[in-house]
């Protein structure tokens, strides 16, 4: 709009040059250093535009990035619920299928929010890029308050399970994920259903599958002893792999503090 109200403007100003000739040169200057200066006016607002929808558009990139999910590392199986057999005053058992679908070494681990009445097994560690393993998940199932079977309903219990990029031939720890927290992935939040071990299904059918298979693997995996047995300190205590695989890796997290300093 400006610049069209510029040119009507232009025109009448000539008729008035053509009356008034001793004015001519002075207001013909005059207007081309107006249109001068509106075209750099023009232009300068069109750079501070196009400058400010840069930044807009770069800005609206990096907030639509960091909405965007994670790219998930491992495949689950189920993949999103724990299936037990509802069996009150007992304690009963899940599985679920964690395969490393990445090209990196992946370390993962276990979370619930009963502690208590659930413990996982393994409950954590790494796999190598495309490996996989049959997790066991155990829990002691309540009596109800009204005698009601809660079959195949969820349960307010649920698991989680988190991912972390770790380098090859790094032993897990669960402090890693405390130490790299920003770079931790929350994989799935499992939901814990309930099965009736009475009818035939399935889930129940490939629940058990999936036990007996992480049954055998952990048979498979255990050796006989090399020399005596046991590591044995005090009276009896027995020092497990994970306790001294933590002391390793506190010893090791001392020394680097010591080198570094």
């Amino acid at each position: 709009m400006a610049i069209a109200d510029h040119h009507k403007s232009h025109n009448s100003d000539g008729k008035l040059w053509k009356l008034c000739p001793l004015w001519q040169s002075g207001t013909t200057s005059s207007s081309s250093s107006s249109t001068q200066n509106l075209h750099s006016q023009n232009h300068s607002h069109q750079n501070g535009v196009g400058s400010n929808s840069s930044r807009a558009s770069t800005s609206v990139s990096s907030v639509a990035r960091s909405l965007l999910p994670a790219r998930r590392r491992l495949r689950l199986d189920p993949a999103n619920s724990l299936y037990f057999p509802y069996e009150p005053g007992k304690q009963v058992k899940s599985a679920v299928k964690i395969k490393n679908t990445s090209k990196s070494y992946v370390a993962f681990k276990f979370q619930t929010t009963a502690p208590k009445s659930c413990y996982m097994r393994p409950p954590g560690g790494i796999l190598e890029p495309g490996e996989n393993v049959i997790a066991t998940v155990f829990k002691f199932v309540e009596h109800p308050e009204n005698n009601e079977k809660p079959v195949d309903q969820k349960s307010k219990v649920k698991f989680k399970i988190m991912s972390l990029k770790v380098k090859e031939g790094v032993d897990y720890v669960p402090e890693l994920f405390e130490e790299q927290k920003d770079h931790v992935t929350i994989e799935r939040i499992l939901r814990v259903v309930f099965l009736d071990p009475e009818r035939p299904s399935p889930v129940l059918e490939k629940l058990k599958r999936q036990l007996a298979e992480a049954e055998a693997a952990l048979e498979s995996r255990k050796k006989p002893p090399v020399e005596t047995g046991p590591k044995v300190v005090g009276e009896g205590l027995v020092i497990d792999e994970w306790k001294e695989r933590r002391e390793k890796y506190l010893a090791r997290q001392q020394v680097e503090a010591v080198d570094s300093v």
